[in-house]
């Protein structure tokens, strides 16, 4: 096959391929060091993947950044029963008593404002590090509507028994550790991120150390 034949088939192989795609690079989400106290319970769910989360970066298109820090935070739960909403977007990801918010059990979310409508290309979640376990029904959805009723994009759902009423989710659920949750997003737009949790493995609270949404 004549040299010039096989750059054009190259060149035509590289145009189909989203513009996109061609740009990923790596982006290094910053950990908490690891602290585990306590006396371990069982995590029974069953939709667990016993594989604890050990990724450390997302792979974003160039120019993608942290969008979230400090951006506005409001609950389901008006008075949380531990820490305050801003905790969610404040950047400390510390395991030690008190960095957490607490939200009453049952179905509870919290809702991040961007302040203007962006790209999303991930994000990272630690509800909880300071013992390992699962939350259960974990949903992330994305809108440009803050009251979620229109143009609404789900990201992950994790809640296989419909706890929240937004559907059954496929996702599984995961053990909670220093590395958090990441999850990729294929650049859906959108001005708010809402998560759904429903309890965990070792009692009926909803926790939040930290959410990063990253995007452009």
């Amino acid at each position: 096959m004549k040299t010039k034949t096989i750059v054009a088939m190259l060149a035509a192989c590289a145009a189909i391929v989203p513009a996109n795609a061609q740009q990923k690079q790596r982006l290094d989400i910053e950990m908490p060091k690891l602290e585990i106290v306590g006396t371990p319970v069982p995590i029974v769910l069953k939709n667990l993947d016993s594989v604890e989360p050990k990724e450390t970066f997302l792979l974003v298109p160039k120019g993608t950044a942290l969008l979230s820090r400090n951006k506005p935070v409001i609950s389901s739960d008006k008075l949380p029963i531990l820490g305050e909403l801003v905790q969610v977007t404040d950047g400390d990801k510390d395991a030690s008593e008190g960095y957490e918010v607490e939200l009453a059990p049952g179905v509870q979310w919290v809702q991040i404002d961007l302040q203007k409508t962006a790209e999303i290309y991930g994000l990272a979640i630690w509800h909880f590090h300071r013992q390992k376990r699962a939350y259960k029904g974990v949903i992330v959805q994305i809108s440009d509507d803050a009251e979620f009723k229109t143009g609404v994009s789900t990201v992950f759902n994790a809640d296989v028994d419909n706890l929240a009423k937004q559907g059954a989710g496929s996702d599984k659920a995961y053990i909670e550790t220093n590395n958090g949750k990441l999850i990729s997003v294929n650049g859906v737009k959108g001005r708010y991120v809402r998560l759904y949790s429903a309890g965990n493995t070792s009692n009926p609270g909803n926790h939040y150390v930290e959410v990063e949404v990253y995007g452009k």
